[in-house]
């Protein structure tokens, strides 16, 4: 038998090993089915809990074999599970790292369209129930941070940049005329920076 024909048949019988794994999966996962279906109806036990162990079983069997189709190609399962894992780690890192700011973006889209509050009124982001927390007049709302300008006692202000989520997160009080905590701005001394120049900052 020439190299040729050999090798031919060589890679002929591994792809009917492969094809022949994964028949084998398919007819192992349907009788497994069929059988905790009846074992679900036999003892009476939930249909969900059937449900999820069927899809946990036929997960473990094709990942099985597709481990094993992949040997049978010349493949190492360990370097596939390698290659699976460090991209599953790197995904995973990547999507919690883009997270907090994905869903500021879409908090902002929120903020925008449902309008729990508007430019320039005035909010205060409740901790736990009335529990006095961030206070102060809505100057700003970008797709990252709301800013508020904050009125102190001495009549001096500052910015607070607070992150979209968080008013999805906590409950926000809203004055539809200034509050008299605010009233204080209209007193500053002189030369005091107003609003826009604060939010500028």
């Amino acid at each position: 038998m020439s190299p040729t024909i050999a090798q031919g048949a060589y890679i002929a019988m591994k792809l009917g090993e492969a094809l022949a794994i994964l028949v084998g999966a398919w007819l192992l996962t349907t009788l497994l089915r069929q059988l905790v279906r009846r074992v679900c109806v036999r003892y009476d036990i939930a249909p969900a809990f059937g449900l999820g162990l069927r899809r946990v079983l036929s997960t473990l069997i094709y990942i099985t074999a597709l481990l094993l189709f992949l040997n049978r190609l010349g493949i190492s399962g360990s370097v596939v599970w390698t290659t699976l894992t460090g991209f599953v780690a790197v995904g995973a890192v990547a999507f919690f790292a883009a997270w907090s700011v994905l869903s500021n973006i879409f908090c902002a889209f929120l903020i925008l369209t449902t309008r729990p509050f508007r430019l320039y009124d005035y909010i205060e982001v409740l901790e736990n129930g009335d529990k006095p927390g961030l206070r102060g007049r809505v100057v700003d709302i970008n797709f990252i941070y709301t800013t508020l300008q904050e009125i102190h006692a001495d009549g001096e202000d500052s910015v607070l940049q607070v992150p979209n989520s968080q008013f999805f997160q906590r409950t926000t009080r809203r004055w539809r005329q200034e509050p008299a905590w605010s009233r204080i701005a209209r007193e500053r001394p002189e030369g005091s920076a107003d609003w826009q120049d604060a939010a500028g900052r």
